[in-house]
């Protein structure tokens, strides 16, 4: 949902009605097709009056997203059963107030864990008011959806073992300690490396904020599921490079990210295809936060125009092989996945020119006419039947074939 469309002015003293009859009618439309309702309430559309405040480094922020929520599920709660509260705060914090994407804070290490600290507070403070006001009464869920790559070692050696898991800290634990870990607050090694970082760099305090041990404990738990969004993989190697004077994240991280060549490519220069890395988060999730319940909220890829799409089949049949594996053989508690996307879609700084949807948009007809891939009917056939075929051979085959049950 639009934060923006909901209150036109960031605040819950004016609500738009029209906004809250679309998203009445789409949830009834999507009732009536029998297709159940996972919203989030914020995917990265925050109305400007607030960030002309601050955005996500304001901490009072925090509190209207509380307020926002309330809206929401006073409205919609009767008619939604899972909600979300944020999709990659690691997205929008890093790479928006710590990068180039918006609001372009390009102030890494420094606005980026700002963001963060805002975000986390926004997301237990929302939980601890769903869970008294309407968890029981609505019978609902709440959780948020966090972004990993697999971070794989680039050597064996002692040093790439350590940069690989730290990286695994700063980009997931970052935020999915304080939620989902026994102890919570921020990872330690996070805390450790920018707390040294920061002395070193002659601040007073250090970059990285300071939960109270209240934030500590509404933070902590403060979710019924995980919402596990994933791609690809990358190989970390220890970094090398003398600390910089200016705050960095990657030099509080202290590695480096590449790919194999040999990893088939995709239409992103940042999506290789691995689906081992997929298994490999899901048994990393499983023992680093105790198993919690993981809903795949992300996972696709982008192919060229064009409507025989192969290789999003074989991608969409070896990442499902590799959940298969994980859930049967590994026990990972997976009780859901969700392809990115239904149908292509705007990219954020990449626009439309990365196409990840089973239907292909015309963008050159006024209709915006939507054409089905080959991807669409396998993987339509795949969630009808719950089933996978049993093997490929270059094209997809018919599906009267051999299946390996999906899910039991």
């Amino acid at each position: 949902m639009s934060w923006p469309r909901i209150l036109p002015s960031g605040l819950s003293n004016e609500i738009n009605e029209d906004g809250i009859r679309y998203y009445k009618e789409l949830i009834a439309e999507l009732h009536s097709n029998g297709i159940e309702p996972l919203v989030t309430m914020y995917h990265w559309d925050l109305p400007q009056v607030l960030q002309d405040l601050g955005g996500w480094t304001n901490p009072i922020t925090a509190d209207y997203f509380v307020d926002y929520a309330r809206v929401l599920l006073d409205h919609f709660g009767d008619s939604v059963r899972f909600w979300i509260t944020f999709n990659e705060p690691l997205t929008f914090c890093h790479d928006g107030y710590g990068g180039n994407d918006a609001p372009g804070g390009r102030s890494s290490g420094f606005e980026d864990y700002m963001c963060a600290h805002t975000v986390l507070r926004a997301h237990g403070k929302t939980y601890r008011m769903f869970e008294k006001e309407f968890k029981r009464k609505q019978k609902s869920f709440m959780g948020i959806t966090l972004d990993l790559a697999w971070i794989e070692p680039a050597t064996t050696t002692k040093e790439d073992q350590i940069a690989a898991e730290t990286t695994r800290q700063f980009f997931f634990g970052w935020f999915a300690h304080p939620i989902f870990s026994s102890q919570g607050d921020y990872p330690p090694v996070m805390r450790a490396r920018v707390d040294a970082n920061s002395r070193r760099q002659n601040f007073a305090r250090s970059r990285l904020p300071h939960f109270t041990s209240e934030e500590v404990n509404t933070i902590q738990g403060a979710s019924d599921f995980l919402g596990l969004n994933h791609y690809t993989t990358y190989l970390a190697t220890m970094r090398q490079t003398k600390l910089g004077a200016v705050p960095s994240f990657d030099d509080d991280m202290g590695s480096v990210l590449t790919q194999k060549k040999e990893w088939p490519k995709t239409n992103s220069t940042w999506l290789r295809v691995v689906p081992w890395g997929l298994r490999k988060v899901l048994n990393w999730v499983k023992n680093t936060y105790n198993n919690p319940p993981v809903l795949i909220t992300e996972n696709g890829i982008s192919s060229e125009p064009g409507l025989t799409d192969i290789e999003r089949i074989n991608y969409i049949d070896g990442y499902l092989r590799a959940v298969h594996a994980a859930i049967t053989r590994d026990k990972c508690s997976v009780f859901a996945y969700t392809y990115w996307s239904l149908i292509d879609n705007f990219e954020w700084m990449r626009g439309y020119s990365e196409r990840f949807g089973l239907y292909e948009v015309d963008y050159t007809s006024p209709q915006r006419e939507r054409r089905a891939r080959k991807s669409a009917a396998y993987f339509s056939e795949v969630t009808s039947s719950r089933c996978l075929p049993n093997f490929l051979v270059g094209d997809y085959l018919p599906f009267y074939f051999y299946y390996a049950p999906l899910f039991d």
